[in-house]
């Protein structure tokens, strides 16, 4: 029942055209952090780069591919169920959110906050098939996404969130290292997002610690632990696997108010 609205939202928001990264706008622009072989194609299996400070290098384009959804009218995998790799007793619900998410699967996801040109959130950002770039310094961690244009601040001079913090969709972002992983923690949203299309909850206590770890040159794993004692009886994780994207750049991703589409979007 969720891939009809994921085809009604991605027509009129346009997350199909970035199913398949472009790199029309700039010409013969191959990744600047991709080890090659003297015949010069890409290693996406050397190990890992590193900075001058021995930290490993997360800098890059970086997406997590469709695997076959989206052009399908199928939506990809943790976009559509963030949750898609646990059992529903691994994601245990308080009474109001599992009331919540049963009602959002039986409307159909009608009410999709991304369908009203909405932020997504995080984590939902990075489930898109869209490209995000990855820009590293010591004391901060940026990331510009081509899904809605937007960005990220991790902050990694140990700053603490202000306890009176204007709360917000993408939240406020801290950074640490642990060993090679950096670990950055996010607080302070609203309660105006989903963490996925199929419409699991959460509340303005929502807590999202992502452990961001490069494999080797070309794959990163990203560990996302949801922990909001408001919707959830206990915390719980899920891993997603973006790629390194090898040419090409950022495009400019707009929506538009989606009025016309709107009022098809029913429900059952």
């Amino acid at each position: 029942m969720i891939t009809m609205n994921w085809f009604r939202v991605s027509l009129a928001v346009g997350i199909l055209s970035a199913s398949v990264p472009l790199s029309a706008q700039w010409e013969k622009v191959k990744g600047p952090n991709v080890p090659r072989g003297a015949d010069g194609k890409p290693n996406l299996s050397a190990p890992a780069p590193r900075r001058a400070d021995g930290k490993p290098d997360l800098s890059g384009m970086w997406w997590l591919p469709a695997a076959g959804g989206g052009a399908t009218g199928v939506p990809p995998k943790y976009l559509n169920n963030l949750a898609a790799d646990l059992k529903p007793e691994e994601i245990p619900m308080q009474p109001w959110a599992a009331a919540l998410y049963k009602q959002r699967r039986a409307d159909e996801s009608k009410d999709f906050p991304y369908s009203r040109c909405l932020l997504p959130g995080v984590p939902m950002i990075s489930s898109f098939p869209a490209p995000w770039k990855l820009i590293q310094n010591p004391g901060l961690i940026a990331i510009l996404y081509e899904n809605s244009s937007t960005y990220r601040q991790i902050f990694m001079d140990g700053r603490v969130l202000s306890k009176d913090a204007n709360p917000n969709f993408m939240g406020y972002s801290t950074g640490r290292w642990e060993g090679d992983s950096l670990v950055v923690e996010t607080t302070g949203f609203n309660e105006n997002t989903w963490l996925d299309l199929s419409g699991h909850p959460h509340s303005d206590a929502l807590r999202v610690v992502e452990r961001f770890r490069r494999r080797d040159s070309g794959h990163m794993e990203i560990q996302i632990t949801i922990d909001d004692a408001k919707a959830y009886t206990k915390p719980w994780t899920v891993k997603i696997n973006p790629i390194l994207l090898l040419e090409g750049d950022l495009y400019e991703s707009v929506c538009n108010e989606n009025e016309k589409d709107l009022p098809h979007m029913v429900g059952k």
